[in-house]
């Protein structure tokens, strides 16, 4: 038995289980964090599992089956080896206070013997969340030509202004059923074609102009949103959030 075995199993058990205890020492515990916010509410995280040591023991034994299955022992004996080598363990960790888990992390110990662990950066034993990376609300930042054509176009939107769309379609001339074409002789009726085609471009324009006024206003809204976010950053925080929330945002933006 040595410390790389030890993590090792301890590892490949908490991947199955929420707990592995280390007996006589403590217990490995492993927990769910649930997606949150960071940046100011401007980063979503994903979700993952924290492995901490709590100084608690119960009755598991799964560190002992594991290694009596693996090397053809019993129990009993699997136990008094583990026994023994966890309590010389324990000792090394009140005179050192580090003992370091490879792939896991180091378990420490303060001038009261309180054991606490800190798991490295990049361990991973939440398989379900492969893939799973934060997300950046930053990901678009509108330029001042944006912005201006979108104040523009509201400002003429509310000032009752109608402006003809860009680029819309020109309608051609139809041949009338006499031979003669449309917008000819006012006595002349024109074709049912003909009258399809002289609607289609006013309702063109009135879907574009549509169009339009939703995105100018979207574009507003934005600009409102970043304008306050920067004017007083905790106001958003403050309507979202409670107190409890904000106090959890803070800690993990720093």
């Amino acid at each position: 038995m040595d410390i790389d075995l030890l993590s090792k199993m301890v590892k490949e058990l908490i991947l199955d289980r929420d707990r592995v205890v280390l007996p006589g020492l403590g217990t490995f515990v492993a927990e769910m964090v649930p997606a949150s916010f960071s940046d100011k509410g401007y980063t979503i995280n994903p979700p993952y599992r924290r492995l901490y040591f709590r100084a608690r023991t119960d009755g598991d034994e799964s560190l002992a089956e594991m290694y009596a299955e693996s090397n053809n022992v019993s129990k009993e004996v699997a136990s008094k080896i583990l026994s023994d080598f966890i309590s010389g363990l324990k000792g090394v960790l009140q005179e050192k206070k580090t003992v370091i888990f490879p792939g896991l992390g180091r378990l420490r110990a303060t001038r009261e013997n309180n054991f606490f662990f800190v798991p490295d950066e990049d361990l991973d034993i939440y398989p379900e969340g492969f893939g799973l990376a934060p997300i950046s609300l930053k990901t678009h930042q509108e330029t001042k030509a944006e912005l201006s054509a979108a104040v523009e176009e509201l400002e003429s939107i509310m000032n009752g202004e109608d402006p003809e769309p860009k680029d819309a379609p020109v309608p051609e001339e139809v041949p009338a059923a006499d031979g003669a074409s449309i917008g000819g002789d006012a006595g002349q009726e024109a074709s049912p074609e003909a009258q399809v085609a002289e609607g289609t471009p006013r309702r063109t324009g009135r879907a574009v102009r549509a169009v339009a006024l939703s995105v100018a206003v979207i574009l507003i809204l934005v600009l409102l949103y970043m304008v306050l976010g920067r004017l007083c950053p905790g106001l958003f925080d403050s309507m979202l959030y409670d107190k409890e929330q904000l106090r959890v945002l803070e800690y993990l933006a720093e």
